[in-house]
């Protein structure tokens, strides 16, 4: 079952020595208005095709800008077999809101 993850505890793991795989799935025109370093761009659309480029035994977040895509992209990669899978619940705007105030955020 995908688990959400709070803005809060991903800046955490991105800072620890363990960090988990962050992917962002928001489309390229998203990207441009605003990311955060390190993630990996997989766009929801091109994740079923692109799962392999994942490591499965590895914890995995993915984000987008509200939460709804990522935790499709999240079920998606557990029907695959990942067994880490996280959702970054209310995505980058939250994240914009919570962590990084000084990021573009967009409607």
């Amino acid at each position: 079952m995908v688990r959400d993850l709070r803005c809060s505890e991903l800046a955490s793991s991105l800072e620890g020595n363990n960090p988990l795989v962050l992917v962002d799935v928001r489309e390229d025109w998203e990207l441009e208005i605003c990311a955060i370093a390190g993630a990996i761009h997989i766009p929801l659309g091109e994740l079923a095709d692109r799962a392999g480029e994942l490591a499965p035994e590895k914890a995995v977040a993915l984000l987008c800008h509200h939460g709804v895509r990522s935790r499709h992209a999240a079920m998606l990669l557990e029907d695959r077999g990942f067994k880490d899978v996280f959702n970054v619940a209310g995505g980058i705007d939250v994240w914009a809101l919570e962590i990084d105030p000084d990021m573009t955020r967009y409607d």
